[in-house]
């Protein structure tokens, strides 16, 4: 059965991950995905890094499901065959820094005068315009600069900082990108026609960090009653031998928390009897707490605060997450074969649809793998084809 994006087609130009995981997803969703990258090096993540047979993972967990053509954008015949794909595209996406689509003649005017009903989309660092607007920029950099970093660390005040170990705003913009990818093209359902998309990274990062990591700053003025901020309770327990996540916020939770602690007392106690006296008197109660939990051991610990509906969890390890039982028993994790790269495992489409179901698309595609395939969709002969790889507009 066909998925819910069957029938949309995406020239897809973007690199590393802000733009090539949202159009995986999109793939994965029943989306044609050409992607389009340079004949001699490719996507830059295809460089040997955890690699087999010509398959880096990190390229693989953000393209399955994609055609690749080598095309060479540098050179005018590449551009023309680009446009010729864009002719007959839905969507296209790029995410180079602003201005260069345009001095390759492939910005957003050019390729709306051959399609227009062109959903175009430009992802960037830090916007189309700008004092940043040049700047090259990676993860780390947005992390610091929209308030990911100045949270990591505990007592908020104390202590050093460090990054989110995860290209956290890299993904965040993808995630924004394929939900308004999946709006515009569904404006356009609603006779709205094409139109262009942008988006930065410092923009849907700081977006996604500020519900609840701007929760002290949202507020402007007099007369905010103050509280602790999420970052400031956010901690992992430390058990006899190791750490553990309980995080008891409502009073049935924490009352549950003191009788799994065999510390009923706490619930009579004053100073802890609703929400905002335990957060009146975090410090005083974050003290107890952390006696308390050392004398428990991590396993044993989970299993009465569990049982009396705590939130808990271990601290799983990366090997421990592939046989979480929860993870096993949704199928969150699929395996298949690459032809080159052999037996792979990668997360599965997390967005269930009964009617139109999505699913992980093929294996990741060797650099170029379709180019006589989709040129061939588009008329293009095999001498032609034969010509332009000689010349090396094409690979």
């Amino acid at each position: 059965m066909p998925g819910p994006l069957d029938g949309v087609r995406i020239v897809d130009c973007s690199a590393v991950v802000s733009g090539p995981l949202a159009t995986m997803m999109l793939a994965d969703q029943g989306a044609d995905v050409i992607k389009i990258e340079p004949p001699k090096t490719g996507d830059i993540t295809r460089s040997p890094w955890f690699s087999r047979g010509g398959i880096a993972a990190l390229f693989a967990n953000a393209n399955r499901g994609k055609r690749s053509v080598a095309l060479e954008l540098h050179e005018p015949r590449g551009q023309e065959l680009l446009k010729k794909l864009v002719a007959e595209a839905d969507v296209f996406v790029q995410n180079f820094r602003p201005g260069a689509m345009q001095r390759l003649g492939l910005g957003e005017p050019e390729l709306r005068a051959i399609n227009p009903d062109l959903i175009y989309v430009s992802i960037s660092g830090f916007g189309e315009t700008g004092p940043y607007s040049d700047r090259r920029v990676y993860d780390p950099v947005i992390q610091g600069m929209t308030g990911h970093i100045a949270v990591q660390r505990l007592p908020l005040n104390a202590g050093p900082v460090d990054l989110v170990r995860n290209i956290i705003c890299d993904k965040t913009t993808s995630y924004t990108a394929a939900q308004a990818i999946t709006a515009a093209l569904f404006a356009r359902e609603r006779g709205q026609g094409g139109q262009h998309i942008t988006l930065s990274m410092i923009d849907a990062s700081l977006a996604f960090f500020w519900c609840d990591g701007m929760i002290a700053h949202t507020m402007i003025g007099e007369g905010v009653e103050p509280a602790a901020a999420l970052y400031d309770i956010y901690k992992l327990r430390e058990t006899a031998d190791g750490p553990l996540v309980v995080f008891a916020a409502s009073d049935s939770e924490f009352q549950g928390l003191a009788r799994a602690l065999n510390r009923p007392d706490l619930i009579e106690d004053e100073r802890f009897t609703s929400l905002a006296d335990r957060i009146k008197n975090i410090v005083a109660l974050e003290d107890i707490l952390a006696g308390e939990f050392k004398r428990w051991n991590s396993k044993e610990l989970v299993e009465r605060v569990v049982a009396e509906d705590v939130p808990a969890g271990p601290v799983s390890s990366l090997e421990e997450v592939l046989v979480n039982p929860q993870i096993v028993h949704n199928g969150a994790i699929v395996e298949s074969d690459h032809p080159t790269a052999g037996r792979m495992r990668q997360p599965a489409p997390p967005a269930r649809f009964d009617r139109t179901p999505s699913q992980a698309g093929e294996p990741a595609p060797l650099l170029g793998q379709h180019t006589d395939e989709v040129l061939a969709e588009y008329g293009l002969g095999a001498e032609e084809r034969a010509a332009l790889r000689r010349d090396g507009v094409i690979a």
